[in-house]
């Protein structure tokens, strides 16, 4: 109960931050923002705390809580706020609406590869799947991934039409919580042309690596091609 209602909060606030309800760029004290939501300090401060690890807000020891002004300047494709790493819940662009068209759906050996990245044997098989993100009926992302078919037997084109991390989730009671990914710049192949609606001297983002559940299996390997206007990424540094 107290994570949802913490979450509902920093929701909330993230909206009004965006919305741009808060011209001064700072946000009420925690004592008046208990008060608005009716909620304890305790989960006022778990929300804010959330928002300055994520670099939407910043504390200013002695005058309060502002919002970070170059994060809204620069706001990153992928917010991850739920359970899971998964892109369909993460991914969000001024609220612009995400949509997932199904390329392809196959079962294949495991290569050497992904023998090693994924710890199969040589006899195991995987999942290949290739699908394409939009916002608003726009493409954004190519997004080729590889699973162990092991680990979820049940896997289908139905299910791979919506959120399959969600998917692990509520019908299986896995989550995914940690990825390593590398992340680069590339020329722009013929086929993120045709899908990304690129030209031949536009590049791509690529992001490609690991996806792991929060037991530590690795669940899929992936590989992401971004339209290069989606390529953007904050980062907060500090040292303590």
């Amino acid at each position: 109960m107290a994570d949802l209602v913490y979450k509902t909060i920093l929701k909330d606030l993230e909206k009004r931050i965006f919305d741009n309800e808060f011209p001064a760029k700072k946000l009420p004290d925690e004592r008046t923002l208990t008060s608005q939501y009716g909620v304890s300090r305790s989960s006022i401060k778990r929300a804010l705390n959330v928002l300055a690890n994520e670099g939407i807000v910043f504390k200013k020891r002695g005058s309060g809580t502002f919002v970070n002004p170059l994060y809204l300047k620069n706001r990153s494709l992928f917010n991850y706020e739920g359970s899971n790493l998964g892109v369909t819940d993460s991914m969000r662009a001024n609220g612009k609406r995400p949509g997932i068209k199904v390329l392809d759906f196959s079962v294949i050996p495991a290569t050497k590869e992904m023998q090693t990245d994924l710890f199969l044997a040589s006899e195991d098989f995987v999942y290949r799947i290739r699908r394409l993100r939009l916002l608003d009926d726009q493409p954004v992302m190519i997004e080729t991934g590889y699973i162990p078919i092991k680990i979820v037997p049940e896997l289908s084109r139905t299910i791979v039409s919506g959120s399959i991390f969600n998917y692990l989730e509520d019908k299986k009671n896995q989550t995914v919580t940690k990825s390593f990914l590398s992340i680069e710049a590339q020329p722009s192949t013929k086929a993120d042309q045709e899908l990304l609606n690129l030209s031949s001297n536009e590049p791509v983002g690529v992001m490609s690596g690991i996806f792991f559940l929060d037991d530590g299996t690795p669940f899929e390997l992936s590989n992401m091609r971004l339209h290069y206007k989606y390529m953007k990424y904050n980062a907060l540094v500090e040292l303590k």
